[in-house]
Parts: structure tokens; sequence; C-alpha cells
């Protein structure tokens, strides 16, 4: 035998195919808590992307809103425009009409959040949930409290991993009302 040949023993075999055991397994280990977070990853952003919709939504009416009515922290009813007939209808108006006056209300409870079109001057209209997945009903707040004429919005939404709630906000000043048309 000559004592220049190379290579390595057993023993150092069975310690580099130990160790790559243990690597293995680590990935794999992580690869499996992410294809199970996925769902509450997916769930929580899906939540978020429609809060943030329908935050959106909200306060671009309340922008175009002429007088706020009533405001309470589960509770918000405005006069505003809409381009469709009758209110709380589908029937879209013609390009040229003039948009007609309905009594916009957003209620939300615990768990949900509805929207309600009816007549100016009535409280009849069929509400339609528009989110649902919060977990507060304290979601407005009318600025400043004597004759508002801001209602600050915020949703907040549970966390899939249970530590606190995640929080979307933003507000609006009802301009129409402010300028007074």
């Amino acid at each position: 035998m000559r004592s220049e040949e190379s290579g390595v023993t057993l023993i150092e075999l069975l310690v580099a195919a130990a160790m790559g055991v243990v690597v293995m397994g680590a990935v794999a280990m992580l690869v499996i808590g992410a294809i199970r977070d996925q769902p509450k990853i997916s769930k929580q952003a899906q939540n978020i992307t429609t809060a943030r919709w329908v935050l959106a939504r909200m306060t671009r009416e309340l922008r175009s809103g002429i007088a706020l009515k009533t405001a309470t922290p589960g509770k918000v009813a405005f006069e505003g425009y809409v381009r469709h007939t009758p209110c709380g209808g589908s029937t879209p108006l013609a390009s040229t009409a003039s948009p007609i006056v309905c009594l916009i209300t957003y209620e939300c409870t615990t768990t949900a959040c509805f929207r309600t079109e009816a007549p100016k001057g009535s409280t009849s209209g069929t509400p339609r949930q528009i989110f649902s997945g919060i977990d507060s009903s304290q979601v407005f707040t009318a600025i400043p409290s004597g004759n508002p004429t801001y209602v600050k919005i915020t949703l907040r939404l549970p966390n899939p991993s249970g530590t606190g709630a995640l929080t979307v906000s933003d507000g609006a000043s009802l301009r129409n009302a402010t300028l007074g048309y």
C-alpha cells in the first residue's frame, strides 16, 4: 500500500451522512411550516384587501355626502348622491341625468358591515352586507361632536395568529356639507 492514497474513512462518511440528514430535516420542517401557515396568511391578506376596498368606498361616498343625519360608533347615515334609480335600485341613470339624493346608511355589528340606500326622508331600504370579518362594532367617530362634518372609520380585523388585531382606518370630510351644496 502506498501512503499517498486519498479518500475518506468510513467514520467520516457516516458523520457527513448524519449531518446531511439533520440539514435536510431542518429544511423539511421549514417547508412544512410555510405550507401550513399559507392559508392563514392568504386569508389575512384577502381580509385586509377587502377592508381597504370597503374603506375606500365608504370614504368616497362620505366625501360626496350632503348632510350627516346619524353618527354613532356603529352607524353612520348621510344624504348623498347616487347614479341609479330608485334609491337602492340597480337601473343606471342616463349620462345626461342629474344624480338623485338618497339616504345612505352604513351600519356595522361585531362581525359585519351593511350598506342601505333609502329615499330621502325615509329609513326603509334593504341592507346589503358589504364586509364581514371585523371584531368590533366601534367603527365610526364623528368630529366635531356638535355638528360633525368629518367621520373617521376604523375597521378592526382579528389576527389569524391570535395576537392583537389588525386595524385599517381612514376618514372623510363631507365636502358638499362644508361647501354648502
